[in-house]
């Protein structure tokens, strides 16, 4: 979450929308239907962070260094 606040505001309106989406909260009251593909791309960052895994700031630094805010 810290990430995303210093993230432009047109980029947080994205992250709220997918958030809403997949919570099933999107305008038309649907919601979205998950690929393998996609179910296996979120599976692995849940477990990283249930291990812990998670970027220090110096690497986010990094990383932010490297290709911008």
């Amino acid at each position: 979450m810290a990430v995303a606040r210093d993230l432009p505001n047109a980029a947080q309106d994205d992250i709220a929308r997918v958030i809403l989406l997949l919570a099933g909260a999107d305008d038309d009251g649907g919601s979205v239907t998950l690929s393998p593909d996609d179910r296996a791309a979120i599976a692995e960052p849940k477990a990283a962070a249930s291990r812990g895994a998670f970027a220090t700031n110096e690497q986010v630094r990094a990383i932010r260094a490297k290709h911008g805010p």
